[in-house]
């Protein structure tokens, strides 16, 4: 029987800097956009050593594709596929000092770089008529219950007493469509959702059109987006009270909440399969006044483009985290984790987007985040494409793998959110779940506001 012998050789940097890489996506954050972050934060290293900042950089990208390991077990995945380059294991102790000197300024900067209007509007994003369509919304991550994270993200308190964990809030704004984040703040759950919306307004501009829940209705908030020169729909409570300053010709009314005039919207929404027909009515207000160019039928189907951020956060912390609380035991760890976590996510939203686009009248929608982490982490292992080759592959292999690999339309959603398996047996209530697949139809009927 002949014997088949496989080789491969692999493109690294020299020496100490040679674990220092994400694979295949190490062409999205190439070593000199690095440097320069480093240079630009002040966190160069006085003289390389075992591990150079540039190293620990990609350490925690990498820590943040594999959520599930240690900082040595990513370190051991980062030189697998290095073969025999002479590379040393450092203790845990060496990588945590490591990280405690890099800080958590070059991951905020280098966010900053692949985040934003221009690399994430520019392809692949949802527009209604020329507007780029983008959602707010926030959500809550878990740290470490540990005394120096508690001091600043403290724990939840109810009637029933403290939550397991210290709590932190993110607020993000993202793109629907290609899900990408353009901004991103997060801080202590005691600060409302609100309150950290100001920190991203400066991410808006004229040509976009900003989506939101009820949570985001304030009167000073709305004011503040419409300042910005973004357009705006919103959904508010149906018994909030808003006075009709004109009527409009498809049964709409003009307002006025504060200083801005918008557009009430009231709209029932039907859904019928052959078990039955559930009905419920919104009520949304937006600054397009012109019924002719923006029909209200359309902006309240377009209002469910707004769970795209909620997909977002579901991929951050099931996908990638797989529930986990955050690894760091202290605020600025915290920081620099969460950082490298947007970071991570940016990045296969960014290849993911690039192999869609490739194929013309692919749906971003039908790309799988699993398949592209998964893949990512296989292309990380194999420490594949590092350096690019003279010939530029558009798609890589993350790509290919996600094409080969689209999913589905997805279906219309009848029923309600529910907990499908409960934290405990003893905490399992209701009637057993009906998971059959139901033919649907939806109705939409824009109501004539009240006189």
């Amino acid at each position: 029987m002949d014997q088949v012998s496989i080789s491969r050789s692999v493109r690294v940097a020299a020496g100490a800097c040679a674990p220092g890489h994400l694979g295949e996506l190490t062409r999205v954050v190439p070593f000199e956009m690095i440097d320069d972050v480093l240079e630009s934060t002040g966190r160069v290293q006085a003289r390389v050593r075992v591990l150079p900042a540039r190293v620990v950089v990609y350490l925690l990208l990498a820590a943040a594709l594999f959520a599930d390991l240690g900082y040595t077990q990513v370190w051991d995945k980062l030189c697998v596929g290095l073969g025999d380059q002479g590379v040393a294991r450092p203790c845990a102790s060496a990588l945590r000092q490591a990280r405690v000197r890099l800080g958590a300024g070059p991951l905020r900067a280098l966010f900053a770089l692949i985040c934003g209007p221009a690399p994430t509007l520019a392809r692949g994003a949802c527009t209604y008529r020329g507007l780029v369509t983008c959602a707010i919304d926030g959500t809550i991550l878990y740290a470490a219950d540990s005394r120096a994270n508690l001091a600043r993200f403290p724990k939840h308190r109810s009637v029933r007493g403290e939550t397991g964990y210290p709590q932190v809030r993110l607020l993000a704004l993202v793109a629907c469509g290609t899900r990408s984040v353009i901004g991103a703040v997060f801080g202590t759950d005691k600060v409302g959702e609100t309150t950290y919306a100001e920190d991203l307004l400066g991410h808006l501009h004229a040509g976009m059109l900003l989506l939101a829940d009820r949570n985001f209705a304030a009167q000073k908030l709305i004011e503040k987006i419409a300042e910005t020169r973004a357009e705006l729909l919103i959904r508010v409570k149906a018994a909030r009270k808003l006075p009709s300053i004109g009527r409009l010709a498809d049964g709409t009314h003009l307002a006025r909440v504060g200083a801005v005039t918008v557009r009430v919207i009231d709209a029932e929404i039907c859904v019928r399969t052959r078990t039955g027909r559930a009905t419920g009515t919104y009520r949304l207000v937006t600054t397009l006044t012109d019924p002719r160019e923006y029909p209200a039928l359309s902006l309240v189907r377009l209002y469910h483009e707004r769970w795209e951020v909620e997909t977002c956060y579901a991929e951050m912390k099931d996908t990638i985290l797989g529930g986990r609380v955050l690894r760091a035991r202290t605020p600025d760890g915290v920081e620099q984790e969460l950082y490298a976590l947007l970071t991570a996510y940016q990045l296969l939203r960014t290849v993911m987007t690039d192999a869609t686009d490739s194929v013309p009248d692919t749906d971003p929608d039908r790309a799988s985040f699993t398949v592209a982490l998964q893949a990512a982490r296989d292309q990380l292992i194999l420490a594949h494409a590092i350096i690019a080759e003279e010939e530029a592959d558009l798609v890589g292999a993350i790509g290919r793998r996600v094409l080969q690999r689209l999913q589905p339309a997805r279906r219309q959603r009848i029923k309600q959110r529910i907990v499908k398996r409960a934290l405990s047996k003893y905490n399992a209530r209701g009637p057993a779940i009906d998971r059959t697949t139901y033919k649907s139809t939806f109705s939409i009927t824009v109501l004539a506001s009240p006189d």
